[in-house]
């Protein structure tokens, strides 16, 4: 293999977003001094830092990019999610305060408000000049939105709405932007209307006024948190607050002067979902921010693996480099391996969002499709981080502890990745709802125990029937044969493919048969999810690794030959028979995989470990991480 071209290999990871991608890090490695100070700034210096920061990133314009020009910002969504990716290389803080900001509080105002409210508040948002807050969450309600205690009253006398903090445990929680410099809410409350109840609606509610607590407002700080101390995470309860008929965001549903409720969208469950929908953005930021926080983490450790030595090993006079060990290589490479599948399926969701969010695709399959990947890659995105960069401290020894080689804070602060923007064991099960339902339109308001009643009351091989998934059975059965028959080569991306389907496709047809049979013998819907619970979460986490390892296929397929496309060969086949390995009881329990097969792919696992570790540092040198955000000094040297 000749020399990779690593500005090739990072032109291929930058994709179609390579000049906004550098943009961001050139600006984001200008701001890296702040990374050296924050173990030595107080809490409430840190998050002035942190607010200072975002409003010099704000008057960039990196920041704003999805929004519409003539707020300030580019009118691209994918840029957006691009930059956002690229900021993540520098403090996560500022990263965080930043999603709050222009994706969840000004995200939320494009997408559920109408043109009154972008007017009045976009291009305030968009420069910064307009700090605010997306409240959703509440103490007493996290995943679960449908069940939020914070109720809006309409008083049609006056036109205006009431917001209540009903429930003792309903305060909004963990709302950033909230204990220190919000001004401006996005509340998320039970609209009441005329007596009767119409579901969780969005309204704009100032929560301070010239830096104190609007009338009727409370606010509380939350305090020291695991990580992300420079986001001002706090607390909100409304005791009859008064905001004008004006607040609601009314893209799917208003109120008339008179107090009589309107929407286009009939279906309470579907307005519901629809809405919800518009905020998958979300998502989709965190689950590349997490797969940016690998990188950075792999950088480091690999680089160190690189220029640490640790015992004689093969000489008698030098020490050996720590990434020539087979271990170290088996700690390190896979996981390089899947963060570069990882990065490349967060390319697919990214140009799935830009497609749905520009009008470029604009039907409902389409859109619950980018729902469900979005979910699962995000899962798989944040679960990822964490296990690579905890592994990845450990490789860096003792050094790997300390605080200025910058694993305390990525450890962390990625730590919440896994539970906002969804818990990812619920997102996973929003997977699964979809796989069940085959995204199906008239499905879609179905919660867990309508999708069981509606298994219990259909043929399980007419849900596999309408899923995409069960046409691949017939695909994968010449190419995976029964363990002990002739087997194809090991290395052969077809293979790989092959039993990832398989897998998929015999635990979807397996968890709606195991729902059936429950239903069947008239068991109560809900003790059946819980019994088969472990399995739809299993499913669905087939699925997303399916999607992954497809996404990295189809990319290597797609270049031309060279140095460059055989070294992402090699990455490929070891995510994808690290990942057949890692399930490999399954798969041998099931008959596709003997026992012999099974060693042979630990073997060239290691085979493959040994091949790409002469390109180990050409790999991570395609992230194109500033050196200045590395931080590492000690651990790196002078690079």
């Amino acid at each position: 293999m000749t020399d990779i071209d690593v500005a090739r290999l990072t032109a291929l990871l930058d994709g179609d977003y390579a000049e906004v991608r550098a943009k961001v890090r050139a600006a984001v490695a200008d701001h890296a001094p702040l990374l050296d100070e924050v173990e030595e700034l107080p809490r409430e210096g840190y998050r002035e830092r942190v607010r200072e920061t975002l409003l010099e990133m704000a008057r960039t314009g990196l920041t704003g990019l999805g929004f519409p020009t003539e707020y300030g910002g580019a009118g691209d969504v994918g840029a957006s999610i691009a930059a956002f990716e690229a900021l993540a290389y520098g403090d996560l803080s500022v990263l965080v305060k930043s999603g709050v900001q222009f994706g969840l509080f000004g995200g939320a105002i494009l997408q559920l408000g109408t043109a009154p409210h972008h007017e009045t508040y976009l291009a305030d948002v968009v420069a910064g000049r307009l700090l605010g807050c997306f409240a959703m969450t509440e103490h007493g309600h996290g995943s679960n939105v449908a069940a939020l205690g914070t109720v809006a009253t309409y008083d049609a006398a006056t036109q205006e709405f009431v917001i209540r903090t009903g429930a003792a445990d309903a305060f909004k929680d963990y709302i950033g932007n909230a204990a220190a410099h919000g001004e401006l809410a996005v509340v998320f409350a039970q609209l009441v209307v005329g007596g009767e109840e119409r579901g969780v609606h969005a309204f704009l509610v100032p929560i301070r006024v010239e830096g104190l607590p609007a009338a009727g407002v409370r606010i509380a700080d939350d305090g020291p948190k695991m990580g992300l101390n420079g986001v001002d995470n706090g607390r909100l309860w409304f005791d009859d607050v008064r905001v004008p008929r004006t607040a609601l965001l009314n893209r799917f549903a208003d109120v008339t002067p008179e107090g009589e409720y309107v929407s286009d969208i009939e279906n309470p469950s579907r307005r519901f979902f629809t809405m919800l929908g518009t905020l998958v953005q979300g998502r989709v930021s965190v689950g590349g921010a997490a797969i940016a926080a690998s990188e950075v983490a792999l950088t480091i450790a690999i680089r160190y693996a690189l220029r640490r030595r640790q015992f004689e090993a093969t000489s008698d006079t030098e020490e050996e480099l720590l990434l020539d060990y087979g271990q170290h290589q088996r700690r390190l490479l896979p996981l390089l391996a899947r963060t570069y599948a990882l990065h490349l399926a967060q390319q697919v969701v990214r140009h799935d969002l830009h497609q749905v969010f520009s009008g470029a695709v604009t039907d409902e399959k389409s859109r619950r499709q980018l729902e469900s990947r979005a979910a699962g890659t995000k899962a798989l995105g944040t679960w990822h981080a964490t296990r690579a960069i905890q592994e990845c401290r450990e490789a860096c020894g003792g050094a790997g502890f300390m605080a200025a080689n910058r694993f305390a804070a990525l450890k962390a602060d990625t730590d919440v990745f896994t539970t906002f923007e969804g818990d990812n064991t619920v997102l996973l099960q929003l997977v699964a709802k979809g796989l069940l339902t085959d995204y199906a339109g008239e499905f879609e308001e179905m919660d867990q125990l309508d999708i069981i009643r509606f298994i219990g009351e259909t043929a399980v091989e007419t849900i596999l029937e309408k899923t995409s998934v069960h046409t691949l059975l017939e695909r994968v059965r010449d190419a995976i044969p029964t363990a002990g028959e002739d087997e194809p080569d090991i290395r052969e991306a077809d293979y790989h493919l092959a039993m990832l389907r398989f897998r998929e496709e015999h635990m979807l047809a397996g968890a709606a048969r195991r729902l059936k049979r429950g239903v069947d013998k008239g068991l109560n819907p809900g003790s059946v999810f819980s019994r088969v619970q472990d399995h739809v979460i299993a499913t669905a986490r087939a699925h997303v690794e399916r999607l992954v390892l497809e996404a990295f296929v189809e990319k290597v397929r797609s270049l031309p030959d060279g140095a460059e496309r055989d070294v992402l060969e090699l990455l490929c086949d070891l995510h994808a028979l690290s990942t057949i390995e890692a399930d490999r009881a399954w798969f041998i329990e099931h008959g596709r995989l003997s026992v012999q097969r099974s060693k042979a792919i630990t073997a060239e696992v290691n085979r493959l470990c040994r091949r790409v570790r002469p390109h180990a540092r050409a790999l991570v040198d395609a992230f194109a991480i500033p050196e200045e955000l590395l931080r590492a000094r000690d651990l790196l040297g002078a690079g």
